[in-house]
C-alpha cells in the first residue's frame, strides 16, 4: 500500500493508533511512513490525506536536553496543541500543580561534611526488586499521543536504565505486548477498579503470568475526568483504544459522549477500600495503594495487607486544592513505620529534589 515515493513501514488497524481517525477499507487504517530515517507523520482516510511535517530533533539536539524543562520546552514544539494541552492539564486551578513543586523549594539540605563519597550507589530495592536508580516511570496514560511505539517504547527506555515503569490500564498496548517490549525490564501495573470482578481477575492473573512484579492501586482517581474531544486549533478528534480497560475495544472518539458511555459501564466510580481488600484476596502480587495523602488512609492501607503506599495527588489532575505530595511525607513515613514501603510523586523536578524526598524517608 503505497502513496507518493514512501515506503509503506507498518499498517496499524483498525483505527488510526496515533490520530484515531476511521480506517482505509477494512484491513488497513493508516500508514506510518519512514522517509529519509526520519518519522512524518502518517496518511490515514480522511483528515490526514495530506501529510504534515512534523518537527523533527537531530541527535545532536537531543543531547542538549539537560533538564525537565528542556525536555518540555522541547515537547511544546513538536506535540499538537491538543496533545500538549491534555499532557500539561494543571488542574482546575492549578494550585496543586504549583504547589508540588514549590513545595520541594522549601526544604534544605543539611550536609554532613569531610566524609568520603567517593564510593558512590544510587541503587535502591523495591518490593524486593533492584533499580539502578531511586526514580522510576509512574502510572501515565496514552503514550501513544507522542511517539507511534506508545508504551513499547517507554518500557524499553527504563529497562536500558535498570529502572522500572508502572504500566497504566490507559495504555494504548496489552500487558503481554509491553512485557514482550523488554522482557529483562522491571514492570508493574496500574488496575484501575471495574465493576466486571471477573475481568479484574484476568487481569491480575494475565500480569502475573507476564512477569509484572506488583500491582498499583489507584486512591486519587475517584472519578475520570475526560478530555475535550477537539482542539481550538481545529486539529482532529482522537480515536483512543485501551486494550487493557476494554475486551473489545469500542474505538470511540476521545471525550465524545459515546466513549463516555463506555466508560462509565466499565469502570468502577468510586473504589473503596472493599476494592482494595478483594484485589488482596485475587492475586500473590506485591500490592501498593497509590494516592495516599493522609496517615489514617496510609493505616488503613497497611491494616488492609497493603505492602506499599504511594504518596500522591496525582499531580494535582484530578484534586486541586489538596497538599503537595512532599509535605506529607515525612508523617506517613512515621505512620507507617517500615510496615509498607513508601514512594512518591509529583512536583519532582530535579535530582535534589530526588535526594530531598530520601532524606525525608520515601523509598
Amino acid at each position: 500500500f503505497q502513496f507518493s515515493n514512501h515506503r509503506t513501514d507498518r499498517l496499524l488497524p483498525p483505527c488510526c493508533r496515533l490520530c484515531g481517525m476511521p480506517s482505509v477499507g477494512q484491513s488497513v487504517s493508516c500508514v506510518l511512513l519512514r522517509s529519509h530515517r526520519r518519522f512524518d507523520p502518517h496518511l490515514c482516510s480522511k483528515s490526514c490525506s495530506r501529510p504534515k511535517r512534523r518537527r523533527t530533533m537531530s541527535k545532536d539536539s537531543i543531547h542538549e536536553l539537560k533538564t525537565l524543562s528542556d525536555y518540555e520546552t522541547a515537547a511544546r514544539k513538536r506535540l499538537t496543541d491538543s496533545v500538549w494541552s491534555y499532557y500539561s492539564y494543571p488542574g482546575e486551578g492549578g494550585q496543586t500543580f504549583r504547589d508540588n513543586m514549590e513545595a520541594f523549594k522549601r526544604y534544605r539540605l543539611l550536609p554532613r561534611n569531610l566524609r568520603d563519597v567517593s564510593a558512590r550507589d544510587t541503587t535502591v530495592t523495591v518490593m524486593g526488586t533492584k533499580l539502578g536508580l531511586p526514580i522510576a516511570i509512574a502510572p501515565t496514560a496514552c503514550h501513544i499521543m507522542a511517539h507511534p511505539d506508545a508504551e513499547l517504547a517507554t518500557v524499553k527506555g527504563a529497562a536500558s536504565m535498570n529502572t522500572g515503569m508502572v504500566l497504566s490500564s490507559w495504555a494504548g498496548h496489552t500487558l503481554e505486548e509491553v512485557s514482550q517490549a523488554a522482557p529483562r525490564g522491571v514492570r508493574w501495573f496500574y488496575l484501575m477498579f471495574l465493576k466486571d470482578r471477573r475481568r479484574m481477575k484476568e487481569l491480575l492473573d494475565r500480569a502475573e503470568r507476564a512477569g509484572y512484579a506488583g500491582i498499583f492501586l489507584p486512591a486519587d482517581q475517584p472519578y475520570i475526568l475526560t478530555a475535550k474531544s477537539t482542539s481550538p486549533s481545529g486539529e482532529p478528534a482522537l480515536n483512543l483504544r485501551f486494550p487493557i480497560i476494554f475486551e473489545e475495544d469500542p474505538c470511540h472518539t476521545w471525550g465524545s459522549p459515546e466513549q463516555v458511555e463506555c466508560l462509565n459501564a466499565a469502570l468502577k466510580e468510586p473504589g473503596t477500600w472493599e476494592d482494595v481488600a478483594w484485589v488482596r484476596r485475587n492475586t500473590k502480587l506485591p500490592i501498593v495503594l497509590k494516592g495516599v495523602l493522609s496517615v489514617e488512609d496510609a493505616l488503613t492501607a497497611v491494616r488492609l495487607g497493603v505492602d506499599g503506599i504511594g504518596v500522591s495527588n496525582h499531580g494535582g489532575r484530578e484534586l486541586d486544592g489538596v497538599p503537595a505530595a512532599i509535605d506529607v511525607l515525612p508523617d506517613i513515613v512515621r505512620a507507617v513505620d517500615g510496615k509498607a514501603e513508601v514512594y512518591l510523586d509529583g512536583g519532582v523536578r530535579t535530582g535534589t529534589d530526588v535526594l530531598k524526598a530520601l532524606a525525608l524517608g520515601a523509598r
